[in-house]
């Protein structure tokens, strides 16, 4: 993963959130190099914050590289994935990871997960239960994926509306509920999702 940002604080942060989730991460404070280094590294992913004004150069250099959009106010951004100023930083993790998944690019963690006798398949997007496939909504199989990501791991309504929707701007607690419903009724009972009274979900390895 390759971030280029002008602000060494915020590269830093972002730095730190993605570490945490198991990416390696090279910083970039210099947008000179940028495109340079994307050739060179090829990484799967590019954070690119678009004042430094090298997106051409970098989106030409990296192949076939996932970019990321940092977009300060008032800007429109060329790419389709894109996290506006001021941003949360679980707001832009949650954008690359989607960003990710839908380009078929494995992210850490991201193999074929199993719990019980479900198996998800982030690649082709597939889901079975007990060998039977399953057809989820892109929501729903996002959802999914990111609980049987973080096996055995209590999350909040919150937590899952900024991992999933991107921000708990876009919907309410309601919609994490209603979702986890239509999940467990298209899953059956090999549905590994289990709620926490008074915490939230979690998905059971």
């Amino acid at each position: 993963m390759l971030v280029v940002e002008h602000d060494p604080g915020v590269a830093e942060l972002i730095r730190l959130y993605l570490t945490r989730e198991g990416y390696r991460v090279r910083l970039l404070t210099d947008p000179a190099a940028a495109a340079g280094v994307a050739r060179r590294l090829r990484p799967d992913a590019i954070v690119l914050d678009l004042t430094t004004g090298v997106h051409r150069d970098v989106a030409a250099a990296a192949g076939p590289a996932v970019i990321v959009s940092v977009v300060p106010p008032g800007m429109t951004a060329p790419s389709g994935h894109t996290v506006p100023r001021p941003f949360s930083p679980r707001v832009l993790l949650a954008v690359v990871g989607r960003a990710l998944r839908r380009h078929q690019i494995a992210a850490p963690g991201d193999d074929v997960l199993r719990a019980g006798n479900v198996i998800l398949d982030p690649v082709t997007r597939a889901v079975t239960v007990a060998g039977a496939s399953k057809a989820l909504t892109t929501v729903e199989f996002e959802l999914l994926a990111f609980l049987m990501g973080h096996p055995g791991r209590v999350f909040g309504r919150e937590q899952l509306l900024v991992a999933v929707w991107g921000t708990v701007e876009s919907a309410g607690a309601r919609t994490v509920d209603v979702h986890i419903a239509q999940l467990r009724a298209k899953l059956g009972t090999g549905s590994p999702l289990r709620t926490v009274r008074g915490v939230g979900y979690v998905a059971d390895a």
